[in-house]
């Protein structure tokens, strides 16, 4: 059952890369959806984000990802190289995980 549920997500990925690939040119080169394409990956993985802070299983949680998701994006917020980002917010999961 496992390997059937694999085989048909891998071809239903490669039907929507061939569909995005046999689109035609004149739709692609629509100022709209030049506008709209780049900000699709930050869209999903904001929802991505999203979901592993503050779902588990199928319940809404407030824990210390919050905390450590929030730490991260002040230090983004405050222009902190990416590396300085990683590991407050994991200092952050961390402290709060140990104190509580």
């Amino acid at each position: 059952m496992t390997w059937a549920a694999l085989l048909v997500a891998a071809g239903v990925c490669y039907a929507i890369k061939l569909a995005g690939l046999s689109l035609p040119q004149r739709f692609l080169k629509d100022p709209r959806i030049q506008r709209t394409v780049p900000l699709l990956p930050v869209a999903l993985l904001a929802a991505l984000i999203a979901t592993q802070t503050f779902a588990s299983g199928q319940h809404l949680v407030l824990d210390v990802r919050a905390a450590a998701l929030g730490v991260a994006a002040i230090a983004v917020l405050l222009r902190a190289p990416f590396l300085i980002v990683v590991a407050a917010g994991a200092a952050t999961a961390a402290l709060l995980r140990l104190a509580l």
